[in-house]
């Protein structure tokens, strides 16, 4: 088998985008549970964290310098750095749109072609990109938030089609609404409508979605994906 970093092995180098709270901050963890080395990438500056701001591609070229120092390489990139706002599209400023695209798609474009080349010549890595239900189904007040997570999703199927030859196989994790700081701007009103929507009758935890990060980026358990979109998601979406 092709391959060499980390197939079954711990201590595998694994990156972090947005790995200091939610949904990242979980996978994180877990991912260090499982004997891997950590590093996390985030906008908030913190012990044992990277600062970085994923929609600026120096600052992507820098944090991710830092990071390989750090790794001495990259095994698995986990792109869980977003942003959330809510406005109906008729009321969304042009800076809105902007910023929510630039963060939540093209930071992931930034993210991932810093580690492609080196996962390439290697001949084995993992990218896991956090997209969203939404970006399935839409969301009332989320237009920007579902295009961009949208976006992630066909990103994630092209990029796989161009490194599953070699053994770097790229996916996607679309979440149903999670109890997250992320959600915290959220209105009330449009979470206790969305609670009412979800056959499981309860958002999800962080902790219930970071073990399919684990699943992906696992050796044999994850060695078959390439290009999907895994929806821990609480009923939301049944493809």
């Amino acid at each position: 088998m092709d391959g060499q970093p980390g197939l079954g092995a711990a201590g595998r180098a694994v990156v972090v985008t947005g790995g200091a709270s939610g949904i990242g901050q979980a996978i994180a963890e877990a991912f260090r549970a499982n004997g891997d080395r950590v590093v996390v990438l985030d906008r908030a500056a913190g012990s044992g964290t990277i600062q970085v701001d994923v929609a600026g591609e120096t600052s992507v070229h820098e944090a991710f310098g830092s990071a390989r120092e750090q790794l001495g390489g990259i095994d698995i990139l986990v792109n869980s750095a977003g942003l959330l706002t809510e406005s109906p599209l008729e009321e969304m400023s042009l800076s809105t749109w902007n910023e929510t695209l630039a963060v939540d798609l093209t930071g992931v474009f930034l993210c991932c072609r810093e580690v492609v080349g080196h996962m390439r010549r290697q001949r084995w890595g993992r990218i896991i990109n956090i997209s969203s239900q939404l970006a399935i189904k839409g969301g009332t007040g989320l237009s920007h938030y579902s295009a961009a997570k949208a976006g992630v999703i066909g990103l994630t199927k092209s990029l796989a089609l161009e490194l599953a030859p070699h053994n770097v196989l790229v996916n996607s994790i679309a979440p149903g609404p999670v109890a997250t700081p992320l959600v915290d701007g959220i209105s009330e009103s449009w979470k206790a409508a969305k609670r009412a929507e979800l056959p499981l009758g309860r958002f999800g935890t962080p902790a219930e979605v970071a073990p399919t990060a684990v699943l992906l980026a696992s050796d044999p358990g994850g060695n078959l994906y390439v290009g999907q979109t895994l929806g821990p998601n609480s009923g939301d979406v049944m493809p």
